[in-house]
C-alpha cells in the first residue's frame, strides 16, 4: 500500500511540475528565479536517498545536483524558486514522507 501512495504522490508531483513549467514557458516574458537549495534529508539509507533524488530529478523544473558527504543534505536546482520554505515543506510532506514509509 505504501508503494502505491508513493507512486500516486510522484504522479501528482509530475503533473504539478509539468503544469508549472508549461506556464513558465508559455508566459510572454520569462522571469525565472533559478536557484540551488539545500534540502535537509530525513531519509538515511542509500536506497532511500537515491529514490528521493531520482524522483526529484524526474519532476519537471527540479534537478538533484549532489548529496553532502555526511548524507544529511540534498542539493537541488530549481528552475523557478518562489517560496523556498513552501518548496521544502512540500517535498518533506509528500515525496520524502512517502519514500520513508515505502522503503522500510
Amino acid at each position: 500500500m505504501n508503494w502505491l501512495l508513493l507512486l500516486a504522490s510522484f504522479v501528482w508531483a509530475l503533473i504539478r511540475g509539468l503544469l508549472a513549467v508549461a506556464r513558465l514557458v508559455l508566459a510572454p516574458r520569462l522571469r525565472l528565479k533559478p536557484a540551488v537549495i539545500a534540502y535537509p534529508l530525513t531519509v538515511s539509507t542509500d536506497v532511500q536517498i537515491t529514490l528521493l533524488a531520482n524522483m526529484i530529478t524526474l519532476t519537471p523544473g527540479t534537478l538533484s545536483v549532489d548529496v553532502s558527504e555526511d548524507r544529511r543534505t540534498l542539493y537541488i536546482h530549481v528552475l523557478d524558486l518562489g517560496d523556498r520554505e513552501k518548496l521544502l515543506g512540500s517535498l518533506a510532506a509528500t515525496l520524502e514522507t512517502r519514500v520513508l514509509r515505502a522503503a522500510r
